[in-house]
């Protein structure tokens, strides 16, 4: 195994980390390597945007509980690891922290993510909020640990087949003249209203509705 002593210091978190403002880098100047460090790190960034990330003080994007990083320090951590990186080289990150930098290949991935892993035996909540208290992991939610939350835009497609298919199933095809009782209308679950309003439509038209209105 490649030994990561060279770039080991890239990876310690810095004490006296803290809250504070992120926008991700816009236009065409790097602070990055490569471009694929570079997508990575604004990507990154953009999670904990305030006009995106629910509690982006806490790291908090979306969920709840889903964070783009374990801490502050260790997004500093993060961070610097991306601007050092060579574009031979992929970084491992595990539950928010950066853990390795390992010489790969040009072609092999920039990074690699785990988040919240745990054997099979000690795989439940008590164990979970236990590791979580000592910082020792996260819960990075689907796409806020992998630095590639887009909003409500994500879940648009599926929650529209979800509610098509109980339409079908159940209503002819159609919502209309029915209401929906639902909760936590944040990030994702947003895109509850417009597609229920896609399903009240004619089972014809709504299909239409829905691309037409989220093809962009």
């Amino acid at each position: 195994m490649p030994s990561t002593d060279d770039t080991s210091s890239a990876m310690k978190p810095e004490a006296g980390s803290g809250p504070r403002t992120v926008r991700a880098p816009r236009g065409t100047t790097i602070s990055c390597k490569g471009w694929q460090q570079e997508a990575a790190l604004r990507m990154l960034m953009n999670n904990l945007d305030p006009d995106v990330a629910e509690r982006p003080n806490d790291l908090v994007v979306y969920g709840g509980s889903g964070r783009a990083a374990r801490s502050w320090a260790a997004f500093d951590a993060i961070v610097r690891s991306l601007r050092s990186l060579e574009n031979d080289e992929t970084l491992l990150v595990q539950s928010g922290k950066p853990v390795g930098i390992f010489r790969t290949f040009p072609n092999a991935p920039r990074v690699l993510i785990a988040n919240s892993n745990l054997v099979p035996h000690w795989g439940n909540w008590d164990e979970f909020r236990r590791l979580e208290a000592l910082g020792l992991t996260m819960y990075g939610q689907m796409t806020a640990g992998s630095w590639i939350y887009i909003g409500s835009q994500g879940i648009v497609q599926g929650t529209f087949e979800t509610f098509a298919e109980a339409a079908r199933k159940h209503f002819g095809g159609s919502f209309k003249g029915k209401f929906v009782a639902t909760a936590g209308l944040g990030g994702m679950g947003g895109a509850q209203p417009s597609q229920f309003k896609c399903c009240s439509m004619s089972p014809s038209r709504s299909s239409t509705f829905s691309e037409s209105s989220h093809s962009a």
